[in-house]
């Protein structure tokens, strides 16, 4: 291969790139054809093309004609022959026009269901590979630290092992189809400063170890995902696309990823642009790539003249190409690209990109994704609710139903001809599709932005005038100020946007009970919401649904009307205030509120809280009082459904190191279950537990476990042993149990007593044949 061939592998070239902003600072960086014909700037290859379906609204069918042929032509008219690996989004299913929009992946968390997440990652890669599609920019294994920053609807959950065990599943369910995943961003992105997009990154090499690093050690270890991106962010000073300690000593020498690591959008541009740490596009270029980027994306604009000019002069050795190139090449083997009869096959004749197994996997994730936070007896709604009154700017938008990265509000923002390609029922629809013979009202109360508030007296007629109301509000997800939540939309408040909470209040205060249900890629503050002490005016229930997808509404009504009994709990902390932020549920003792500070921090739900219609007792806990340091341990319990019809319940099972050589999280979850119940049953639970779910990084930056005693219990949710523990005296550590506990009775919750395990014998270094996955059986 000459030089230009092989530096012509690692780059990208997006052929639709136009004026819409579906990247960061798109307009700023793009790079224009120059005139010339796509063969003139193929002549010597290819490595990626980019968004070949995903950039602007064509008919699939016809767009697969198109790429087949194109493909042919850089087989035959190519020196090397070589086609080009095609990648495109696909975090809430492929993006792409008329493709299945399935649940945001804070609603993945929510489920608590990696199987079901494998099944649609599956689905999703069945439509990719159709279509001659070869890798997904998916999945988001960024750990949520601050829900102000606008991508949580892509992240999953706050807790580390709940991102990597879903995470793992949606790699596993996409390259079981012949797609390759991708994970991101590598490393650290979630945790900037003050929840802003793009901002710097201040974490400990602690932190990053033991809060960042587990999702993606394990998508590598455990799912044997096939690429990687980096992260925009800088770590300490140090952009992480220029840092070959992390994208080479860790990524590739200590987790021993052999993949392909390709750039975010225009991150090897950044470089210059954006940290100042390259004089020009060749100095970014070589800084990326001896970091350890592979694949410069969406176009070569740093990779090809710049790089190469650089390595003509002497600047920089070619070695670092070479080692690109097989890397490159290698994953286009994977796939079958160097094959003799790839592309040689005729192009799909028809797709369904939305086919009734796509919907009934979009409507099983929604509907296990649905928590219902409060609840004062008015859901499931009674057969005596003649007249229901839907009111809210999110009850008849169908875009309300989808998150950032689907193509409605990712591309067809900016084509507003076009129609969504497949049907997606609002709320309002589904609701009067579920209740035929109920009345319905409707009105719109106001917008998701602004402080209209017009609409509040038509409303609240409504609502006084019927039987129950639904008032559905939230959010818009879109890009960079286009919306309130979603990448670039980051906020300083966790207010409900505009003057939702209020017109919800106003309609709360007619007498007529008020089921307030969110639409969001946020968890937002709701106190005002869930606390009596906080409001007297509030809504008799509320469910939340973080972007439920195309049958969202369908899966909404189902909760509504009680032929779903939902079993969502939170991924991540209901937060208090927009200043007790950050914050985490995995927080050392000094993390939480005490009475050396006047702030509260303590979050309105939290983590892993969820109601049902039923309800779930714990009982007779048994663990294992022995193991090694490198060995694993048993705990059973068992769980009734103490209430009068069927339910899921979600069992998580929880630790604490109560005294270690560096502080340890009060809380842990260490495993959990969906457990489909009957009215009256019971089953005995079982946890199979490595004993490197209490790993740590010690003093001397070494993965351990420590000898001496450790605390588990099962639990509905992360704070429900506070619940347990209020009215007693704790011998283990008052300093968990008597945290506010005022506020902890009023949280539902169940949890068992405490047991102890002691793991003997010296401190373990955990290594990469150590086991990190918990089992369950029952």
């Amino acid at each position: 291969m000459t030089l230009e061939e092989k530096v012509a592998q690692l780059a990208g070239y997006w052929l639709d790139q136009g004026g819409e902003v579906v990247a960061p600072m798109a307009d700023e960086m793009s790079t224009a054809k120059d005139g010339r014909s796509l063969a003139d700037i193929t002549k010597d290859g290819i490595g990626h093309y980019t968004r070949v379906y995903g950039t602007r609204p064509v008919e699939p069918v016809e767009r697969a004609a198109w790429l087949w042929q194109e493909q042919r032509r850089l087989k035959r008219e190519t020196r090397l022959g070589i086609p080009a690996l095609v990648h495109e989004e696909c975090l809430t299913g492929l993006a792409a026009w008329k493709a299945a929009t399935f649940p945001t992946p804070l609603a993945w968390g929510a489920s608590f269901d990696p199987e079901l997440v494998a099944e649609m990652g599956e689905a999703i890669g069945e439509s990719m590979r159709q279509l001659g599609i070869h890798q997904g920019l998916s999945p988001v294994v960024d750990v949520i630290r601050d829900p102000r920053w606008g991508r949580v609807d892509e992240c999953i959950a706050e807790d580390p092992y709940v991102v990597g065990t879903i995470g793992t599943a949606y790699v596993r369910g996409l390259q079981d189809a012949g797609v390759h995943a991708t994970l991101k961003h590598f490393l650290g992105y979630s945790n900037s400063r003050a929840g802003r997009n793009h901002a710097p990154v201040h974490a400990g090499p602690r932190e990053v170890a033991d809060i960042f690093l587990p999702p993606f050690e394990m998508a590598i270890r455990d799912g044997g995902v096939a690429s990687v991106m980096n992260s925009y962010t800088e770590i300490d000073g140090v952009p992480v696309a220029a840092d070959d300690s992390l994208l080479t000593t860790l990524l590739r020498e200590q987790l021993g990823f052999d993949g392909v690591v390709v750039a975010d959008y225009f991150a090897v541009g950044f470089l210059e642009t954006m940290h100042a740490v390259a004089a020009d596009r060749g100095e970014a270029a070589a800084l990326a790539l001896k970091a350890g980027i592979d694949v410069e994306l969406p176009t070569g604009d740093a990779y090809l003249g710049p790089l190469i000019e650089r390595i003509r002069s002497g600047e920089f050795d070619e070695a670092y190409v070479d080692r690109a190139v097989l890397r490159v090449l290698r994953q286009k083997e994977q796939l079958g690209l160097l094959e003799a009869e790839a592309f040689e096959d005729e192009p799909p004749a028809a797709v369904d990109l939305d086919s009734p197994k796509h919907r009934a996997i979009a409507h099983r994730l929604a509907a296990e994704s649905i928590i219902l936070l409060a609840n004062d007896g008015v859901l499931p709604l009674a057969a005596e609710a003649r007249r229901i009154a839907v009111i809210g700017p999110n009850a008849d938008r169908s875009d309300a139903l989808q998150g950032c990265y689907s193509f409605a509000n990712h591309v067809l923002a900016h084509h507003p001809g076009y129609e969504t390609g497949f049907e997606i029922p609002t709320v309002a629809e589904a609701l009067a599709e579920a209740l035929p013979d109920t009345e319905i009202s409707y009105a719109h109360g106001c917008e998701v932005e602004g402080d209209d508030r017009t609409g509040f007296d038509e409303a609240a007629a409504l609502v006084a005038d019927a039987d129950v109301a639904v008032v559905v509000v939230g959010d818009q997800a879109g890009l960079f100020g286009r919306g309130t939540v979603g990448e670039g939309n980051d906020v300083e408040s966790l207010e409900l946007p505009g003057v939702q909470r209020e017109l919800v209040e106003h309609l709360a205060a007619t007498g007529t009970p008020v089921i307030a249900v969110l639409l969001t890629g946020r968890p937002y503050d709701l106190a005002w919401a869930l606390d009596p002490q906080e409001n007297a005016a509030r809504p008799a229930a509320v469910l939340q649904a973080f972007f439920p997808g195309e049958e969202g509404g369908r899966a909404i009504a189902s909760v509504l009307t009680g032929a779903t009994n939902p079993s969502g709990r939170l991924p991540v902390s209901l937060p208090r205030s927009a200043g007790a932020q950050p914050y985490s549920y995995l927080r050392p003792i000094l993390g939480g509120p005490s009475d050396v500070t006047s702030t509260d921090s303590t979050p309105v739900r939290p983590f892993g809280f969820g109601l049902s219609y039923t309800s779930f007792t714990y009982a007779d806990l048994e663990v294992e009082g022995t193991t090694t340091t490198d060995g694993r341990f048993a705990v059973t319990v068992t769980v009734t459904n103490t209430g009068e019809r069927q339910g899921t319940d979600v069992v998580q099972l929880y630790g604490r190191d109560p005294v270690a050589s560096v502080t340890r999280p009060v809380a842990q979850l260490l495993g959990y279950a969906r457990v489909v119940l009957e009215p009256g049953e019971s089953r005995r639970v079982t946890f199979d537990v490595p004993v490197q779910r209490f790993a740590f990084t010690a003093r001397d930056m070494r993965r351990v476990v420590e000898p001496g005693e450790v605390e588990v219990w099962v639990a509905s949710h992360a704070e429900a042993v506070l619940v347990h523990a209020a009215d007693t005296q704790d011998s283990t550590g008052g300093a968990i149990v008597n945290e506010r506990n005022r506020d902890a009775r009023q949280i539902p919750g169940a949890a068992t007593p405490r047991a102890t395990v002691v793991l003997t014998g010296a401190t373990h270094a955990v290594g990469p044949g150590d086991p990190r996955m918990v089992t369950a059986t029952w």
